[in-house]
């Protein structure tokens, strides 16, 4: 067995030992979603499926049983459509490729998950991801109670198969982190390349527009190897940096302005996630600046407070600590009506210029799984009321933080034009993110093969 099959054949017996007795879990990978008439979208794997086997391909369904037994069940080979749409492998060849112990065809799926059902105590799945599954596991489940004049019984218990998957997936083992790592890789250098090419071309004279960019990133992903964008590529020009989930389109990248750029790659299956905000031209003006620095003070306070043994809200605390304050300093907000950095924060008055979190997991989904709360704390509750809609808001203790969990930094500002906003300040919006590692003394940040210093990104756009 490869080492990367022992891998998933790990991962697959460790899920088994959570099953309890009698306990079969079933997981399906991701359909095939049309795009239009007669196209798909390009296909992307179930995470969760991806997870367990490591295998690609649509029309698959693993089911593994609390004994540590697994059961695939794949597309069957079919030369005359492997000519139009690619190479299977077949149930045949599944076993010894994928170290599962037996493998059948997907069109024998509804004839051979009763028998497997059969005599168990709990089936788990994964609640509310799949379309139509809990209909067809039903369905399954009615076969068996139809045999139970024949002494066969039937589940009596369904449980969420996300529930001790997500745990699985929160920490990530050394093979994702370098894949991780990979990606990030992959990802800073194109963030490289759009800076470089929007001064370049400023330089010149040309018409820069924010598709160029977009271009630049998506050339960059897939001459790397990069399989596929992590998700839609923000590229911000200008005002559109005021609009959190902007998509790059056609506005015109004009000297002066900056440009706010969030995109990463996907590489066999792991997320990358970067933000930089960077002057057109590759010179900050002093407005751009000073709202700059104070970003980036910003992270750096989230990344020393990100580190095993904190909790998840550390980070954003701390962001949100120094934004404050800030916001004060340059005047964003009026002192004699908000009162000091501590009452900006009981008020939530930032959130005129910071309405987002600091972070979120980060793995094979870009928004990856995982829990926020402390699992063994969940039930220390308190309430409050949000000091700007009135709607009371249910606090628990925020997930410590663990070696192997990965996480984004992403403090940023966004000035909207209002009364009392200096003018200076219109239309900026900036973001700065960062990917990081938990380590035992801190955090890795595999995401610095572009810089985040002002002076740095000036200089690498001069180059």
């Amino acid at each position: 067995m490869s080492p990367q099959t022992s891998l998933y054949a790990q991962r697959r017996a460790r899920l088994a030992s959570q099953l309890g007795e009698g306990g079969i879990a079933i997981i399906p990978t991701a359909p095939e979603r049309p795009r239009n008439r007669d196209t798909d979208f390009l296909y992307r794997h179930d995470s969760y499926f991806y997870y367990l086997t490591g295998f690609t391909e649509p029309g698959a369904c693993l089911v593994i049983s609390h004994d540590g037994r697994s059961t695939l069940f794949c597309q069957p080979k079919d030369l005359e459509r492997e000519i139009w749409d690619g190479y299977r492998l077949g149930p045949a060849a599944a076993p010894a490729a994928l170290g599962v112990d037996a493998a059948h065809s997907i069109t024998e799926l509804d004839a051979k998950l009763p028998r497997l059902l059969e005599n168990r105590s709990c089936v788990w799945y994964p609640f509310a991801i799949h379309s139509g599954l809990a209909a067809r596991v039903e369905g399954w489940l009615n076969a068996v109670r139809a045999r139970v004049r024949y002494g066969a019984l039937c589940p009596a218990l369904q449980n969420d198969l996300c529930t001790p998957l997500d745990e699985m997936r929160l920490v990530k083992d050394a093979h994702e982190q370098d894949l991780m790592r990979r990606a990030s890789a992959i990802s800073a250098q194109a963030h490289v390349r759009a800076m470089q090419r929007s001064a370049r071309m400023l330089r010149a004279g040309e018409d820069v527009r924010e598709y160029h960019l977009d271009a630049e990133l998506l050339h960059a992903f897939r001459e790397a190897g990069s399989q596929y964008p992590a998700y839609g590529s923000i590229v911000a020009a200008g005002a559109n940096a005021c609009v959190l989930h902007y998509q790059a389109a056609g506005a015109p990248v004009r000297s002066g302005e900056l440009v706010l750029i969030d995109a990463g790659c996907e590489l066999d299956g792991y997320a990358s996630d970067i933000t930089r905000t960077f002057p057109a031209n590759g010179t900050f003006t002093g407005p751009q600046r000073a709202l700059y620095d104070l970003v980036l003070a910003s992270q750096d306070a989230a990344v020393a407070a990100t580190k095993a043994g904190a909790r998840f809200n550390d980070p954003h605390d701390a962001t949100v600590a120094v934004l404050a304050q800030g916001m004060l300093d340059l005047g964003l907000l009026d002192k004699n009506k908000v009162g000091t950095a501590q009452d900006v924060i009981d008020k939530r008055a930032y959130f005129q210029f910071y309405m987002h979190r600091t972070g979120h997991w980060l793995g094979m989904d870009v928004h990856d799984c995982g829990s926020y709360v402390e699992p063994g704390e969940v039930g220390q509750v308190s309430e409050r009321k949000d000091p700007l809609s009135g709607e009371t808001i249910t606090n628990r203790p925020s997930r410590v933080l663990r070696p192997g969990m990965v996480l984004t930094i992403e403090p940023g500002i966004y000035v909207r034009p209002a009364d009392g906003v200096p003018e200076q300040f219109h239309n900026i919006g900036i973001r700065i993110e960062d990917d990081a590692i938990v380590t035992d003394t801190g955090c890795e940040l595999i995401t610095r093969g572009v810089p985040v210093k002002a002076e740095e990104i000036e200089a690498l756009m001069r180059a």
